[in-house]
């Protein structure tokens, strides 16, 4: 069996600004689980970078270990990429971008990978606010080793051949907002309106973006009982509002509704604009961002759409004053200038 997908792809296939096609974009032939949520988000990360008219050797692709962990292989076959191991992939992405700022980083992990082995790692990249992509796949269980409950699975909540989960689980949007994040979103693999959008904002915003993505696994979890489902996600699920991506200097063709409507700048002059079905509910308000998530959750629903932006975020570079250049391309000269140099430096402090 060919794990490679067919090189042919009709003539007349429709190209982004950059002249690349979608399956510029695209990757092997996955290899999970028919049905499986993770492939949805693996498709929807190809069509946000192809309408964004992302160059993909320009990205970099980082993972853990676990089902979420396997998806770098399947979409942007031409970026640069490294699997990590388990729960290390925020200090590998940090080096990298450490290295070398001009990529565009997207980090791929799991409710496994991020909640349990990796929340050490997790709560820092989010309070240095690495400039990247985080998009965590979460199944509310260990679907790489027989549906073992993970750390996300709601308290009652059970598996195909679990009991109920009997402890509290950890929300990592909540986690994310507290700790750092300027950009914070929940979606559902299902919902591929909803997820390219936010995938887009995420692109284009300057800080670490963390993505919380519901992806039921059809093998473990996906059963009545589990709020990890398809069926209930469906009908528990509470979005922020309706919204669109503007990118820039492009003119919009969108047609909202009547209401109120909100627009949050990014730093690069695109707009996420969004139409509230709450006209409370402000999504640059750090502490309304958590709030509104606690109170969803004691209706038993799951809050969706962009949850928490800070249009005024500055990343790891910023706060640490880098240069602005990629360090990778900084000379033997510029990074060790000399003993005089030094001296003064040092007479400085003095």
């Amino acid at each position: 069996m060919s794990y490679t997908r067919p090189n042919f792809r009709h003539p007349a296939q429709q190209k982004n600004d950059k002249g690349y096609s979608k399956h510029d974009y695209e990757g092997a032939i996955s290899t999970l689980c028919a049905g499986c949520g993770h492939d949805s988000i693996s498709n929807a990360i190809i069509q946000a970078c192809f309408e964004m008219s992302v160059d993909p050797h320009r990205v970099a692709k980082l993972s853990g270990i676990g089902c979420s962990s396997k998806t770098p292989a399947y979409f942007l076959g031409k970026s640069h990429g490294f699997n990590s191991v388990h729960g290390r992939m925020p200090s590998i992405a940090t080096g990298a971008n450490m290295a070398n700022r001009d990529l565009l980083y997207i980090g791929v992990s799991g409710d496994g990978d991020t909640a349990s082995i990796g929340m050490g790692q997790f709560a820092h990249v989010l309070r240095r606010n690495l400039n990247m992509n985080y998009v965590c796949m979460n199944n509310g269980c260990y679907g790489l080793t027989k549906g073992q409950d993970s750390a996300t699975a709601d308290k009652g909540s059970a598996g195909k051949k679990g009991k109920p989960n009997p402890f509290e689980s950890i929300d990592l949007c909540e986690i994310a907002i507290q700790l750092g994040a300027s950009f914070v979103a929940r979606g559902f693999s299902g919902d591929k309106q909803q997820l390219v959008p936010l995938l887009k904002a995420a692109i284009a915003h300057n800080g670490l973006a963390f993505l919380d993505v519901i992806s039921p696994c059809v093998t473990f979890n996906n059963t009545d009982s589990s709020t990890k489902s398809y069926q209930y996600v469906r009908e528990h699920s509470e979005a922020t509002g309706t919204f669109d991506f503007i990118p820039l200097q492009k003119e919009i063709l969108t047609r909202y509704d009547e209401g109120s409507s909100q627009l949050v700048a990014m730093h690069d002059g695109s707009t996420i604009q969004l139409h509230k079905l709450d006209h409370n509910f402000d999504v640059t308000d750090r502490k309304r961002s958590v709030n509104k998530l606690e109170e969803e959750k004691e209706k038993g629903r799951l809050l969706t759409g962009v949850i928490y932006v800070n249009p005024a975020s500055k990343d790891t570079h910023d706060i640490i004053e880098t240069v602005p250049r990629p360090l990778n391309s900084l000379t033997q000269g510029e990074l060790c200038p000399g003993s005089e140099a030094l001296e003064k430096i040092n007479e400085s402090l003095r």
